[in-house]
């Protein structure tokens, strides 16, 4: 594996110059995987632009990625860009909060996510993976993209919350991918309205936070209303839970962390999910492989937890979608305080970017780093890559919470459609990657279901 340079203290790495002004603000609005590729092949492992007036530093070697969250991860928050995106949605839940008020908030949380929790969400899990598609006909065309949101959505609330979805609610998937798209774009376009002006944007980003934000406080309202104490999912703990101080969340709180779990808690198995119905239809071999390995482990009765760790192709299949799909495709930390990362000193206040869809397809790491290779992760690839080389759900103390909860559900879901069902793309259905708060099809993935004979 390929070791990091180290040159001698110096004040600014290498850099392209950009635009006056603008520095690479548009070509990282009209393709920013694409222009982070680039300046990663010209510059090397670590790069320095601006956007307008704000310094960037992309980290593009696992040493360096290694060093921000975990080594010196004391010396960095979540970024300003992170929060301006964000924020509106989330307010101050675990994603974007810091510090002791953090450290408290996932705390709390934690229960919910260990590993017995996670078993004993599995049955709920395949309840409603079945039930989703029983309807699904031999024949039928369908957005998988929408379908895998829905379903995740549904499992989401129903394990963590203990809740049902109101009718509405499938206007959530289309909610959120607007508010993504905008709060993206607004952060990457060089000039913009401020959000209170009434433009037709702002008023439509209105109305969709407002569906979410009313499904939200629907599911508080309707526990806070019950009388019985005997739930013990995820809103329950957070409701009832009490500090170490005797303190207990304030209603904002307990609203932030719920939207956050509400969305977070299924967005990004909803794509990992959604890449993977692609990438199998476009890899038979795997995809036979897949059955294959389902039908000798499991002989035709649905997956259970206990089957998790017999079936190593099906992980195979899911740590490469999370390499060439990654749902969270980058990540942002802003210094703190100063410090020095790769020979470079850095201060306060600037942001270093790294990015999963750059190291997951680096070549220096992976064989044949473009194709979709389940394979690979069967010897012991993941033990051989060093720190940073894959990270799909970030690392360090902030990696993500809901880890063994999105890789137990991605398993059952994908085992009981593939147990009895062959997706294939619609033919000439475009598929590119759209790069928003989280990686997703920019054109869904339709697709044609089959049976299995």
């Amino acid at each position: 594996m390929a070791s990091a340079p180290t040159p001698a203290l110096s004040k600014q790495p290498p850099g392209p110059n950009g635009l006056p002004f603008l520095g690479m603000a548009l070509a990282l609005r009209r393709d920013p995987l694409a222009a982070l590729q680039r300046i990663a092949r010209e510059y090397g492992d670590i790069v320095r632009f601006h956007v307008l007036t704000r310094e960037r530093v992309l980290l593009n070697h696992p040493d360096w990625i290694t060093q921000v969250l975990v080594t010196q991860h004391q010396k960095f928050h979540k970024s300003e860009l992170t929060r301006r995106i964000t924020a509106r949605m989330l307010g101050q839940g675990l994603l974007i909060s810091e510090g002791d008020f953090w450290r408290r908030q996932r705390r709390l949380a934690q229960p919910a996510f260990h590993r017995s929790r996670i078993n004993e969400y599995a049955a709920t899990m395949l309840e409603l993976a079945e039930e989703h598609i029983r309807e699904w006909r031999d024949g039928d065309v369908r957005d998988v993209a929408q379908e895998m949101a829905a379903l995740t959505l549904d499992i989401a609330v129903r394990t963590l919350f203990g809740a049902t979805l109101p009718a509405e609610a499938r206007g959530v998937g289309r909610a959120m991918t607007y508010l993504m798209r905008y709060s993206v774009r607004r952060q990457r376009a060089p000039f913009r309205t401020p959000e209170h002006w009434p433009t037709p944007a702002n008023r439509r980003a209105n109305r969709e936070l407002e569906l979410i934000d009313s499904l939200v406080y629907r599911i508080i309202s309707a526990r806070q209303a019950e009388r019985s104490s005997h739930r013990s999912d995820l809103l329950a703990m957070l409701m009832g839970a009490m500090d170490e101080d005797g303190t207990q969340m304030t209603p904002q709180q307990l609203h932030d962390e719920t939207m956050t779990l509400f969305l977070a808690g299924h967005e990004t198995t909803a794509q990992m999910l959604g890449w993977t119905w692609y990438a199998l239809s476009q890899n038979p071999g795997a995809e036979a492989r897949l059955h294959e390995e389902l039908r000798d482990v499991l002989g035709g009765r649905p997956m259970d937890a206990a089957d998790f760790a017999r079936l190593p192709y099906l992980q195979g299949v899911m740590n490469e979608v999370l390499r060439l799909h990654p749902p969270a495709y980058i990540m942002a930390r802003e210094a703190i305080e100063p410090c020095e990362i790769g020979g470079y000193e850095f201060r306060p206040g600037v942001t270093l970017l790294f990015s999963q869809w750059l190291m997951h397809r680096d070549a220096r790491y992976y064989d044949d780093a473009e194709a979709f290779r389940p394979e690979r992760w069967l010897e012991g690839l993941e033990k051989r890559l060093p720190p940073g080389a894959y990270f799909p759900f970030g690392g360090g103390p902030r990696r993500c919470i809901g880890e063994g909860f999105a890789l137990m559900e991605a398993a059952i879901v994908i085992a009981t459609i593939a147990r009895g069902l062959r997706l294939r793309l619609v033919p000439a259905h475009p598929v590119a990657a759209e790069p928003l708060v989280t990686l997703r099809p920019r054109h869904g993935i339709l697709m044609t279901v089959h049976a299995r004979c």
